[in-house]
């Protein structure tokens, strides 16, 4: 048995194929001064042709994933416009003299070999995107075929070094088992790419991988637990293929609760919406039984694109979000940009600290022709379904103000225009910030309803970036700090009477569900993926333990003691589900 990192969840049993390195050994090849104008032309045909190429890929998986994982290909796009790149590149053909392939072979290897001695996990996996951009470009260079991989008529395991997003997105998801690799992380986007598509993942195995398992071979592996055994024995294949039954059962089991109601047995029901950021990502949602769009992240509309989306372009896609709800609540969140989300047409200045910078409200009430643009845009949808707009990143009750001001100068245009929209269309705002938290009585004066966003809220309030691989263990969402920001939250939420949701990670974690019923929350938005298991569990949980439970967690001091607590209590409903099932009463 090896021992990896399970990446993408998923049991795959069956035969392995072990992908060929992604390679070429280039002869140090001269060219004569007369020839420096025939190899840069070669160079920029080469990148015209692999920038289209990314961007059919991109078409391609527009009906196959989500946003997040076509923008793992603008960052591509991004590597072959970077003037750090292509200085390389160009600065070893026009003063060394080389072929536009060796150049691209010498600045990957360059870059790649700079990346992997940091100390740093997120730029070892950049690396893995500059090597995947550049064999792009080689190949191009070199006229190399695509590699093969088997027919579509037998399904199969894939063994290899490495994959990256490109290759992953030529596979058939249909045809492929499972992947099982030496590099990779949890994180990368590979993984990314993997669970989207739904195919198990393991990376992190020993280096020897490719010696230990042959094309052809029998394998078995747990994209949970990491595990990949080679030529199992009869009961081990008997084990998986049990475990892959139940996985199996257990997905058709949630998919019979979409129409159930969210209620738990004591009568607490919470509305379970979804978070998304495409029309495809709605499917979904509205598949699973999503009681509506908890959060619409709506910077897949500015990112996907080379220039701002025009008011009707935003407005055709509201309008249709919102008539394919028929009634269930839709929360569009402003542009949220800035931080980790850049636009390649709108140059932001760099920053020190960009996350604590010029970001989301501040950018938009300071660009107010952006802002207007996106409000008419929701205000017109909003004649056409429950629409409600968000304003993210918080801090102050001056920035709610000046927001509803710009919203309200909106609705006088419209009118005087004849356009039709909602007049009384609700505001809410994003609680992320500490300073909001601490004057949320204030806030929650101005607003109709606020939605927790759990990620930046434990980020902010720990002071820990959970991307930094030296400290993300104490990104802790059970912290005492952020438990009890929570509660202060939802408390000043409720004595003013108006709706609080939650829309971050924290929404669909199971551990977390008897946080948010001991505290009463209205609403949990979620990837769509999670609303089913945390219905399934909800179904299941008296609110009246959630509180009793919630006594106990505000004395502890520690995470650690927070989360102990709370997985005993997971642990204890896991065991009430299997022997009475879901929404039996035990109250």
């Amino acid at each position: 048995m090896m021992q990896g990192i399970g990446a993408s969840s998923g049991i795959a049993i069956g035969k392995s194929f072990v992908l060929p390195n992604w390679e070429w050994e280039l002869p140090d090849q001269k060219i004569d001064v007369s020839d420096l104008a025939k190899e840069f032309d070669r160079l920029y045909e080469g990148i015209r042709t692999s920038k289209d190429e990314i961007e059919q890929i991109k078409d391609e998986l527009a009906e196959v994933v989500g946003t997040e994982e076509r923008n793992i290909f603008d960052a591509h796009l991004a590597i072959l416009s970077d003037p750090v790149f292509m200085n390389e590149i160009q600065g070893i053909i026009k003063r060394q003299y080389k072929a536009a392939e060796v150049a691209v072979k010498e600045a990957i290897d360059h870059f790649v070999t700079m990346f992997d001695l940091l100390d740093d996990e997120y730029m070892k996996e950049r690396a893995l995107d500059i090597k995947d951009v550049g064999n792009r470009l080689l190949k191009h260079l070199l006229g190399a075929p695509e590699i093969t991989l088997p027919s579509d008529t037998q399904p199969f395991i894939l063994v290899a070094r490495e994959i990256s997003p490109s290759q992953l997105a030529h596979l058939n998801p249909k045809h492929v088992l499972g992947i099982a690799t030496i590099a990779g992380s949890t994180t990368s986007h590979s993984a990314i790419m993997a669970r989207a598509l739904g195919i198990p993942l393991v990376v992190g195995l020993d280096p020897q991988l490719e010696e230990l398992i042959e094309t052809g071979d029998f394998v078995v592996m747990d994209g949970d637990t990491g595990r990949v055994i080679v030529a199992p024995s009869e009961e081990e294949i008997a084990s998986f293929t049990q475990q892959q039954q139940q996985q199996a059962e257990y997905q058709n089991r949630l998919k019979s609760l979409a129409g159930v109601q969210a209620m738990t047995p004591d009568g607490k029901e919470v509305e379970l919406g979804a978070n998304i950021s495409s029309l495809k990502e709605l499917e979904v949602a509205l598949q699973v039984g999503a009681h509506g769009v908890g959060l619409f992240r709506t910077e897949f509309l500015y990112m996907d694109r080379n220039r701002f989306p025009l008011e009707e372009e935003q407005y055709d896609v509201y309008k249709t979000v919102a008539e394919q709800l028929a009634g269930k609540p839709l929360i569009i969140r402003t542009l949220d940009i800035g931080g980790d989300k850049q636009l390649d047409y709108f140059e932001l200045e760099e920053e020190d600290n960009p996350f604590l910078g010029y970001r989301a409200i501040r950018i938009c009430l300071d660009r107010k022709d952006l802002f207007k643009t996106q409000l008419r845009a929701i205000l017109r949808a909003s004649a056409y379904g429950n629409v409600k707009v968000m304003y993210p990143l918080i801090s102050s009750v001056e920035e709610v103000r000046a927001a509803k001001a710009v919203l309200e100068e909106v609705k006088r245009e419209l009118e005087q225009e004849g356009k039709p929209f909602n007049p009384a269309i609700e505001n809410g705002i994003m609680i992320e910030l500490p300073a909001a938290v601490s004057i949320a009585d204030f806030l929650a004066e101005e607003v109709d309803f606020f939605s927790i966003g759990t990620n930046d809220l434990v980020q902010f309030a720990l002071a820990v970036d959970r991307m930094n691989e030296k400290i993300s263990h104490m990104y802790q969402p059970f912290h005492p700090a952020v438990l009890r920001m929570l509660k202060s939250t939802v408390e000043a939420a409720k004595r003013h009477g108006i709706h609080v949701g939650v829309c971050g990670e924290m929404a669909g974690d199971l551990r977390a569900l008897p946080v948010w019923l001991g505290l009463n929350v209205d609403e949990l938005s979620m990837s769509a993926h999670a609303v089913l298991p945390v219905k399934e569990r909800l179904l299941s949980t008296c609110r009246s333990d959630s509180e009793e439970l919630l006594e106990r967690l505000w004395q502890c001091r520690t995470a650690e003691e927070t989360i102990q607590l709370l997985e005993e209590f997971k642990r204890s409903a896991d065991d009430i589900q299997r022997t009475t099932g879901a929404g039996r009463s035990r109250c």
